[in-house]
C-alpha cells in the first residue's frame, strides 16, 4: 500500500507517474478502495523538463468541477492559516473571495458574521469542510480560535501574529494561527492594517488566561532556556530519553522544568537546528552534540 498522504489545502511534494496529452499525474496514494489515487496537474503548471519519476511541490485542491487537482500556483492563504481576501462575487450560496487561484474561495453565509458585500475585504481563516471535503472559508473567527491560553505559551516567549480587527484597547491579533492576543496601543509606534504579519512576544498572561502582546522582547527568550534545559538532560542521559508527544505534563515538568507547550516549542527549536532526531520512542541527541 502507497505511503502518500495527501494535505488538502497545503503544498505537497508528490511524484509523476504519468504523462498525458493535457498535463502530468501524480501519485496521491491509495484510494479506500484501493485503487490508485492519480491527481492530475494540468499542463500550464507544468514545470519545463519535468519528467516521470520527478517530484514536484505542488497545492492541492478542487476545481470547478469538484475534482481533486494539483497546481503549482501558491494561493495567498493555505489551509489552518488566515488572511485578509477581498470578496469578489455574492451570490445564493455565499460570499467568494479572490485567494490567488482560479476558483474562487467560498464563505458560507454560515461562516459570516455579517453579510460580506463585493468589493470589500474580510479577515477569514481557511479549513477543509470535513463533510464535503472542499476548502472553505470563514469569518466566524472566535469559533476557530481559543480566547484563553492554559498551558501553551510563556511569557517572553517569541510568536507570529496577525492583524484580524481592532478594538477599543488595542488591536486584536491571531497568535500562532491558534489564539486570540491583544496588542495595546501604546505597544505600536503607527497604525497597523488588517492582515499585517509581524513577530512579537508574549507579554503577559493575564489571570483569566487572556493573552498581552508586546512587539519587542522583554528581556531573555524563555524558549532558549527550554532549548538549554532538554539538550543538558540529553546529555546527562547520554544522549538519548524516552519522552514523547504522549508523555504526560508531569513527566515532562519533572525531567526538565517545563511544561508541556514550553517542552514542545524547545524540542521543533532544536529539531529544525538538526541537534536532534526525533523518533516514535523519543528524542536523540545527533552524535556531534553528544561530544560537545
Amino acid at each position: 500500500m502507497s505511503a502518500v498522504t495527501i494535505a488538502m489545502g497545503k503544498m505537497n511534494r508528490l511524484s509523476v507517474v504519468k504523462e498525458v496529452d493535457f498535463g502530468l499525474y501524480l501519485d496521491g496514494g491509495e484510494l479506500p478502495d484501493g485503487r490508485k489515487n492519480e491527481i492530475l496537474l494540468p499542463t500550464r503548471y507544468v514545470p519545463r523538463g519535468t519528467k516521470i519519476g520527478d517530484e514536484i511541490e505542488v497545492f492541492i485542491y478542487r476545481d470547478s468541477e469538484d475534482r481533486i487537482i494539483a497546481t503549482t500556483e501558491q494561493p495567498y492563504v493555505m489551509v489552518g492559516d488566515f488572511a485578509c481576501l477581498k470578496v469578489v462575487s455574492v451570490n445564493k450560496t455565499g460570499a467568494f473571495l479572490d485567494w490567488g487561484l482560479p476558483k474562487d474561495l467560498l464563505v458560507p453565509f454560515d461562516e459570516m458574521e455579517h453579510r460580506m458585500e463585493e468589493g470589500k475585504r474580510y479577515v477569514v481563516g481557511v479549513y477543509v469542510d470535513e463533510e464535503t471535503d472542499r476548502i472553505t472559508a470563514s469569518a466566524r473567527l472566535d469559533a476557530l480560535l481559543y480566547d484563553e491560553s492554559e498551558d501553551d505559551f510563556e511569557e517572553g516567549e517569541e510568536v507570529d501574529l496577525f492583524v484580524a480587527n481592532k478594538s477599543e484597547l488595542g488591536y486584536k491579533v491571531i497568535v500562532n494561527t491558534s489564539h486570540w492576543g491583544l496588542l495595546h496601543f501604546h505597544e505600536v509606534v503607527r497604525p497597523l492594517k488588517r492582515g499585517e504579519r509581524m513577530r512579537g512576544f508574549i507579554k503577559r498572561i493575564r489571570p483569566d488566561g487572556k493573552i498581552d502582546i508586546a512587539l519587542h522582547s522583554r528581556g531573555r527568550d524563555k524558549t532558549d532556556e527550554g532549548v538549554e534545559s532538554v539538550l543538558r538532560e540529553l546529555k546527562n542521559a547520554g544522549g538519548f530519553l524516552p519522552v514523547t508527544d504522549k508523555s504526560t505534563p508531569e513527566t515532562i515538568n519533572g525531567l526538565f522544568g517545563l511544561s508541556k507547550g514550553m517542552y514542545k516549542k524547545a524540542v521543533g527549536s532544536l529539531y529544525k537546528r538538526k541537534l536532534i532526531v526525533i523518533s516514535n520512542d523519543g528524542i536523540l541527541l545527533v552524535a556531534e552534540q553528544k561530544k560537545a
